[in-house]
């Protein structure tokens, strides 16, 4: 059979994700946000259509057999990087790639991979790395799922775990680093910055430090993934400071409407490799309808977050000076802090990691869960709801609803007590938040 010809592919390769045909203008490199209006698109592919169609099908042609091949070779891991052109919707298709061609451009990524959760992501990526006997070194809190999955489902199948709190010292994570390569293989380093709910953030560059002081005699060091939800891509890009892979989930500001769920991996490309790999085994990978909103929602993340948080310092202002508050975690006030202590070892991660206070904080109230509940029932215009990252405000009970299932005990030793809420801010006016904000803590 004779070889497929150039001509043969381009089709198929500019339809997936074609090279935008600007990408500098006079020398100067184009903005994340400019780009997210056509990167990866090529009009003159779908009938000039200005945005990308929505691409419904479960199955695409080939241009001849010696491109299946060719694809099936990519998809099977026989060659990396993946399939060459569009094969079947569990590994790929033009919406899904278009995304994952601008997901990575926030952060410079090599690589980036679309999910149907962001769960579907994390689940996919530590099937991709562990193996029984292996461990798993993380920061804590983590999401409660998350914790749920390496404790009760990673650990049913023989892979450890050992963790250190979010805001931990330098010599506190060497001591957990040398206790894990100590007891065996360390497979992966696991991280979420700012933690969810407590908002403490984790010092990745301590991390990344100890991870190759700890493994600089090991064959291979353990990769350090990072859950970035709560600040990425705006206010925090992990991979300029250490990380190796940064998880999302596109639920939350990259979706931002409140209306999708998915997931995101970015990494180089070796790393991302070997995720897709299990992707495309027990496809994890979102729908191409959902990929169409994101792409629809990416154009505006920027105008999105940046109005979110301007909204957030002006409510965190407001409510620290209030009678019925006991402490406001938001991350803005840590540009204020001293270099002493837990809180000035915070605000030093702060200033060198972040550039932005996020819109997500937690609130800590003056009693316990029937006050907390008084606050969260006298809600007007911000909604009684978890997640977080849209373009409404939410509030939640961490402690009885999204961190229900984790021990009370650790839910003590992490901070998520019960008068923490948790509260997102959106995209309303600051003043009328701040209005609902008064009427439910007049209610306590």
């Amino acid at each position: 059979m004779p070889d497929q010809t150039e001509a043969d592919m381009t089709g198929v390769e500019q339809r997936i994700s074609p090279k935008p045909e600007v990408d500098a203008i006079g020398g100067r490199t184009l903005k994340p946000a400019t780009l997210m209006m056509g990167h990866g698109y090529d009009p003159a592919l779908s009938e000039g259509s200005l945005k990308p169609p929505v691409f419904l099908t479960s199955t695409f042609v080939f241009p001849n057999a010696a491109a299946g091949k060719r694809h099936f070779e990519g998809v099977t891991g026989k060659r990396p990087g993946g399939a060459e052109g569009l094969v079947y919707s569990r590994f790929n298709g033009p919406n899904q790639e278009i995304l994952e061609d601008r997901l990575g451009i926030w952060e410079g990524a090599e690589d980036a991979l679309a999910f149907s959760s962001g769960m579907s992501a994390i689940a996919t990526l530590f099937l991709s790395m562990v193996k029984p006997g292996d461990t798993i070194v993380h920061s804590g809190p983590l999401y409660a799922a998350t914790e749920t999955l390496i404790a009760r489902v990673l650990g049913k199948f023989g892979i450890n775990w050992l963790d250190f709190p979010a805001g931990a010292t330098r010599e506190e994570i060497d001591a957990v680093m040398q206790k894990a390569a100590a007891g065996g293989n360390v497979a992966l380093i696991y991280l979420e910055s700012p933690a969810n709910p407590t908002n403490a953030l984790v010092d990745v560059e301590a991390v990344a430090a100890s991870r190759n002081a700890v493994f600089a005699d090991h064959a291979s060091k353990p990769p350090i993934a990072i859950d970035n939800t709560f600040l990425g891509p705006l206010w925090s890009q992990p991979l300029k400071h250490g990380a190796d892979i940064v998880v999302y989930s596109l639920t939350k500001y990259a979706g931002g409407h409140s209306d999708l769920v998915a997931g995101g991996v970015l990494g180089s490309k070796e790393q991302i490799n070997t995720i897709r790999a299990m992707r495309n085994t027990i496809g994890t990978i979102c729908d191409p309808n959902t990929a169409w909103m994101l792409l629809r929602s990416l154009e505006t993340l920027e105008l999105r977050m940046s109005r979110a948080g301007e909204n957030a310092a002006k409510v965190c202002a407001w409510l620290r000076d209030q009678p019925q508050v006991e402490r406001v975690g938001y991350l803005g006030f840590l540009s204020e802090g001293s270099t002493e202590g837990p809180e000035g070892r915070q605000a030093d991660i702060y200033r060198r990691n972040c550039t932005g206070g996020g819109s997500t904080f937690s609130l800590y109230l003056k009693g316990g869960e029937a006050e907390a509940f008084r606050f969260l029932d006298a809600l007007k215009i911000a909604k009684l709801a978890v997640s977080l990252g849209g373009t409404e405000t939410l509030a939640s009970h961490p402690a009885g609803m999204t961190h229900l299932s984790v021990a009370d005990e650790r839910k003590q030793a992490l901070g998520i007590t019960d008068n923490l809420v948790r509260i997102s801010i959106g995209v309303e006016d600051a003043d009328d938040l701040i209005a609902d904000f008064a009427n439910a803590l007049a209610a306590i």
